[in-house]
């Protein structure tokens, strides 16, 4: 495994932090949660851009401002809500169908092309992600809206991952503006959207820990295992993500894991692993 490999590897062991964190910041709003964490994940990133020398690789055309600030924004606002709003476990996995819609949306957006095993891979994933809103699964009232952020949150991250491939001479010290552009846009829509909710020391400690890790740290390295690495091999590693996250939440005493959200598990990670794993 190469280093750069290795880095994006990184990334994929902080995101399996990422809904634990959350919801230890409940119960502050989504957008202000997302706004303190990329405020944290930013402002470290930008001091270490700084320290280098390399502030003049944060001037990027709008294009690239656009894609890495409302991606990065748009998606996290959707899951922080997902798993405020919906049982954790639950919203977690239904997030985590992003690796399999990426798989589809590479078709039409980057014109590779869909085989059999990639296919049956996305129907296993939509299954086990049937599996957990359908028969036998026990939702609390007003837990629609959550369902809908975590399947939107997951589109929108697919979204965005595929078409950063185009992108691919955007420079990684970017990321540091992009995190600071998406608090202050998650940081207007709080203001204009939410009411402010004074963070007591668990929330503080959440959305610390959130800016240093799978909401800053993670970005900068899945980018340089996204452009100088194996995506192969990363997009593979990536199914270990929602089977670990969904382990940490259990642990932790958020969720658990029963019969059915345990072979929902297999089965989201399974097709991803089909599917990433097809020629």
């Amino acid at each position: 495994m190469s280093p750069a490999t290795l880095t994006g590897v990184g990334a994929i062991a902080l995101w399996a932090f990422l809904a634990l964190l959350g919801r230890w910041a409940v119960p502050l709003p989504p957008l202000q949660v997302t706004a303190l964490a990329f405020a944290v994940g930013g402002s470290l990133g930008l001091a270490i851009v700084a320290a280098r020398g390399k502030l003049a690789r944060l001037r990027q055309p709008p294009l690239a401002w656009a894609h890495g600030v409302g991606g990065l924004a748009g998606y996290h606002a959707l899951y922080f809500a997902a798993i405020a709003w919906t049982p954790p476990v639950t919203a977690n996995l239904l997030n985590y169908l992003w690796p399999l819609l990426i798989v589809l949306l590479a078709a039409p957006v980057l014109g590779m092309r869909l085989g059999p095993r990639r296919l049956a891979g996305t129907a296993l994933g939509f299954l086990g992600c049937a599996l957990l809103i359908g028969g036998g699964a026990a939702m609390p009232a007003g837990s629609g809206a959550g369902l809908l952020c975590a399947v939107a949150a997951a589109v929108v991250w697919a979204t965005y991952s595929v078409t950063s491939r185009r992108m691919a001479a955007v420079p990684t010290e970017a990321v540091a503006g992009f995190c600071l552009g998406a608090a202050a846009m998650a940081g207007l829509a709080h203001l204009a959207f939410e009411s402010w909710v004074v963070p007591g020391a668990r929330q503080w400690l959440a959305v610390g820990l959130l800016g240093a890790g799978p909401v800053g740290a993670a970005f900068f390295l899945w980018d340089v295992g996204m452009k100088r690495g194996d995506p192969r091999l990363l997009g593979t590693l990536a199914y270990a993500a929602p089977v670990a996250s969904t382990l940490l939440l259990v642990i932790a005493g958020e969720g658990v894991l029963d019969a059915r959200v345990g072979l929902a598990a297999v089965l989201v990670a399974g097709g991803g692993l089909l599917a990433a794993t097809a020629r």
